[in-house]
């Protein structure tokens, strides 16, 4: 697809996906700026050692090479004086015999919390919307909350006999993980397999074979899950298996094709057409002049609602830290991120980025061509651009009015992302960019964005509150683990 063709002055070109930057109200010279300040800040040198296998995850002295997983040339990936490929390509070969082994499935269940739900869901999600994509028949159920209502919409659906279901946990000790896998076992037996058909039912995806094999999963049934993998960056490898079950091998190895294109722009653009950077570099320019606090993503595409949720985690997971690598307070981090798709978004919160007091920038993604072939897609979709459109306009321009209530002030700042269409290829091509674009802020800010301490104490925090709940006592009291207020909820719940 040629799509320079009528290419704004403000627009950049990768993967045949185009980014038009003209609403960012930012100058030539400020651009000028921006590119100085990234190769102070060793932009060019970080992007080298993020896909060379250096230890760029300082906190816990590993790499972070989700980017191997779609390195579809087999290039040599060298960790610690190994080529990393021939196992990579080995679980490829394992997933597309998988996809040709399944007979008679009629459902799969999921189970995995996080990075381990978010990309695969998302992706079955956005395919599905591709007209005449083959989706082999099966339904695919996703499992992650540990409150029983998702548990129990699935198992009012699924068909014990023909169901096969994936566990998902890079440890194998995720709490929600483990308890919903034990609860889904438990309803095959009540349901009458034996233990065998059981054991011949259930796939593990993780880096603790012994834990996976101990739980019941057949060691020829276990997927490996690589330390030098996040989990928020995962569903580029075995994580992503409902992809090439649900749609085929091909397809999964298509969603692979478009990250590992954008990988190639990435780590060889310039700066100045660099797209992970450009979007980089225009946030940071808004959290310096207009000190945002948040910014939100809105696809004009139904398939991509879920893009919004699976960007949350990437973002705000991944570089929500106030404290940066040197051990310093961090001047920026990431922002809160928002977003739903559009034209709905326009109905709910659209209101707050024409009028409101608070600054937040957008980034409007958008797709070529229509996601169905319904007789009405052509209109339907030329007035859902429009909205597009119109709505970045609107909030670059603004408006005057003699009555205070009609005033937009204008001056909001926005991205376009234009696809060329939604399918497998794009929507790799699209995570990545994202994925891409969320490592060079990091970097800009001078934050590790492969750990994520902050989630682990909560969790420390749950387990005598737990023990608590379930004595069924209403006499608690504040004690280490307990504070007084919450040992008053908790003598409230037991009452």
């Amino acid at each position: 697809m040629q799509t320079a063709k009528n290419l704004p002055s403000s627009a950049h070109v990768a993967v045949d996906m185009v980014l038009d930057t003209a609403y960012q109200n930012i100058s030539g010279p400020q651009w000028k700026e921006l590119f100085s300040f990234a190769r102070k800040s060793h932009i060019p040198e970080f992007i080298e050692d993020l896909f060379s296998g250096k230890h760029v995850n300082l906190s816990e002295d590993r790499p972070a090479l989700h980017s191997a997983l779609r390195n579809l040339s087999k290039t040599p990936v060298i960790l610690d004086g190994q080529d990393v490929m021939p196992s990579v390509t080995k679980v490829w070969q394992r997933i597309d015999a998988l996809c040709n082994q399944w007979v008679g499935v009629t459902d799969v269940i999921h189970i995995g919390i996080g990075g381990s739900d978010f990309g695969p869901r998302l992706a079955i999600e956005a395919l599905a919307h591709v007209p005449d994509i083959d989706s082999r028949g099966m339904r695919m159920h996703f499992l992650a909350n540990i409150d029983t209502a998702e548990l129990a919409r699935i198992l009012a659906k699924a068909l014990p006999h023909s169901t096969r279901v994936i566990i998902v946990s890079k440890s194998f000790t995720t709490l929600e993980t483990t308890m919903n896998a034990k609860a889904i076992v438990a309803w095959l037996k009540k349901s009458g397999l034996t233990q065998s058909q059981i054991n011949k039912a259930l796939f593990a995806v993780t880096a603790n074979v012994s834990g996976a094999k101990a739980f019941g999963v057949e060691e020829d049934h276990i997927f490996p899950f690589w330390d030098w993998v996040g989990g928020r960056y995962s569903v580029w490898s075995a994580v992503g298996l409902p992809i090439a079950l649900q749609y085929g091998f091909k397809t999964f190895e298509e969603f692979l094709a478009g990250a590992h294109a954008m990988d190639l722009h990435f780590r060889n653009a310039p700066l100045e057409e660099n797209l992970p950077v450009i979007m980089a570099l225009a946030l940071l320019h808004q959290q310096e002049k207009d000190g945002i606090k948040s910014y939100a993503a809105i696809p004009y595409a139904d398939a991509l609602d879920w893009f919004p949720k699976w960007l949350q985690q990437l973002d705000m997971e991944s570089n929500g830290k106030s404290v940066g690598k040197d051990g310093k307070p961090a001047k920026h981090s990431s922002p809160v991120v928002f977003g739903s798709a559009g034209s709905n978004a326009q109905h709910s919160y659209f209101q707050l980025f024409h009028q409101g007091s608070e600054v937040i920038p957008i980034d409007f993604i958008a797709v070529r061509k229509p996601m169905s072939d319904l007789p009405e897609a052509v209109a339907h979709h030329r007035i859902l651009l429009s909205n597009c459109l119109a709505q970045a306009q609107a909030l670059a321009h603004g408006k005057d009015a003699s009555n205070p209530n009609d005033v937009y002030p204008g001056n909001r700042p926005s991205n376009l992302l234009l696809l060329p269409e939604l399918n497998a290829f794009y929507l790799g091509a699209l995570l990545a960019l994202y994925e891409n674009r969320a490592a060079t802020l990091g970097a800009l800010w001078n934050i590790n964005s492969f750990d994520q301490p902050g989630v682990e104490y909560g969790k420390v925090l749950a387990k005598p509150i737990e023990k608590a709940l379930g004595s069924g006592s209403n006499h608690v009291e504040a004690n280490d683990s307990i504070d007084a207020v919450t040992a008053a909820r908790i003598n409230l719940l037991n009452s």
